[in-house]
């Protein structure tokens, strides 16, 4: 879920004063960057902690070679509200590096500009990656990282990956008879539910968000939420639910769910790379798949988010700021920095070469999501969020399906409006 909290922006300490490049070496410049405009004065760019370590060096080599000073600024909390609120004072940054699902609101805003890629460097990126920070036809973003959930399982409770969510309730139930478990599945609900967590299980029921135009955008007049469809995928997810299987529990948060899977409470557990690190500190034999649908149902299709860079349209230097986002976001020295401050599958393919020798879970969490569905970033999105994640957290408490669905699609449809 988004909750937008205010935030406080500070810098960590980066202002990389650089020293300019000779003339001689323009020679040796790329064609692109041979048109660029001369650089002056400053580029500021703010990212999250993690990322700000990471880019260090790179905005460094980027000072030097431009002759300019560059900040890294790293913003603790709600950078997207941050930054909307500072472009619209005048005081925001050139760079901003975020999800692709902040784009719709980004560009209602007017706060960022579309990037320039020539056609050789798109074809360097995965290309759900490149759909993913496509908005109205235009690139509105540089990708760096893909993301999206997977089935991470113990494979010394559960040496076998369960072909249907059928066969997963049925392991866990065998594992909490035998006392080896104490919770059939980990997928985070919470008092307010989740949508990004249920999501496979939703489409695999045959539920789905927005419909799509002609171009393939998603089409905000069609809302899945609160049609037929909807209502027999809650159906569905209701017998799951604390008056059913009891596999999906409202008592399984955000704040625990991993802990609760690396405490080896529970065998299945659906998160992202970003559960990888605990699952190895607590020293889990795991393995990861597809998270598994409903028997005879569609296939689950997780959300596939990606992380990216952005160019301020109020920016101080956008000239300055498309030439770090076109070429030198596109490196895979860059890609793997990124990905070694929080290992994420990089979205630039040789990156991912790269890095998947060494790290197999890479691999296994880009095939669960190969069939997923860009996280939609149309404006209409953020109307979901909240409803729906209440109304999932109803049903799996034992509310009425198709009473708590249909008025989750009006509250959602009203909004929209």
């Amino acid at each position: 879920m988004r909750i937008r909290t205010a935030g406080v922006v500070t810098v960590l300490g980066l202002a990389l004063a650089a020293s300019g490049c000779g003339g001689d070496n323009n020679k040796d410049e790329p064609a692109a960057k041979a048109t660029s405009p001369a650089a002056s004065g400053k580029l500021v760019i703010w990212a999250d902690d993690k990322r700000t370590a990471a880019l260090k060096p790179f905005a460094e080599k980027f000072g030097q070679e431009n002759g300019v000073t560059v900040e890294v600024q790293a913003v603790s909390k709600d950078l997207q509200t941050n930054f909307v609120t500072a472009s619209q004072q005048g005081s925001g940054p050139d760079v901003v590096v975020g999800a692709h699902d902040w784009i719709g609101n980004l560009v209602q805003n007017g706060a960022i500009d579309p990037v320039q890629l020539a056609a050789e460097q798109k074809s360097g990126f995965n290309e759900t990656a490149i759909k993913a920070v496509t908005f109205n036809g235009q690139l509105y973003g540089v990708p760096y990282a893909t993301e999206n959930v997977a089935l991470i399982r113990n494979t010394a409770l559960a040496p076998e990956a369960p072909k249907t969510i059928e066969d997963l309730v049925a392991t866990g139930k065998k594992l909490k008879a035998e006392k080896k478990a104490s919770e059939i599945l980990c997928l985070q609900s919470g008092q307010n539910g989740d949508a990004y967590h249920i999501y496979p299980l939703y489409t695999s029921a045959g539920g789905y968000l927005f419909g799509t135009a002609a171009n393939g955008d998603y089409d905000p007049k069609d809302l899945g939420v609160g049609k037929p469809e909807s209502i027999a995928a809650f159906q569905k997810i209701a017998k799951l639910g604390e008056k059913g299987d009891g596999a999906l529990k409202r008592s399984i948060t955000g704040e625990n769910s991993i802990a609760t899977f690396t405490g080896k409470k529970c065998a299945f557990l659906v998160s992202g790379p970003w559960a990888i690190a605990d699952a190895k500190k607590a020293n889990i034999s795991y393995d990861i798949s597809p998270v598994p649908g409903f028997a005879g149902g569609k296939q689950a299709q997780p959300f596939v988010g990606v992380q990216a860079f952005y160019v301020a349209a109020k920016g101080k230097n956008k000239a300055l700021a498309q030439e770090f986002v076109t070429n030198y976001v596109t490196t895979p020295e860059l890609a793997v920095a990124l990905y070694q401050a929080e290992p994420r599958p990089p979205a630039l393919t040789a990156a991912f070469d790269q890095v998947k020798g060494t790290d197999p879970d890479l691999a296994k969490f880009s095939e669960a999501g190969k069939d997923g569905q860009v996280l939609p970033a149309i404006p209409a999105m953020a109307a979901i969020w909240d409803p729906f994640g209440k109304a999932e957290a109803a049903v799996i408490g034992g509310a009425d399906p198709a009473k708590t669905v249909t008025a989750a699609g009006k509250t959602i449809s009203g909004q929209i409006k």
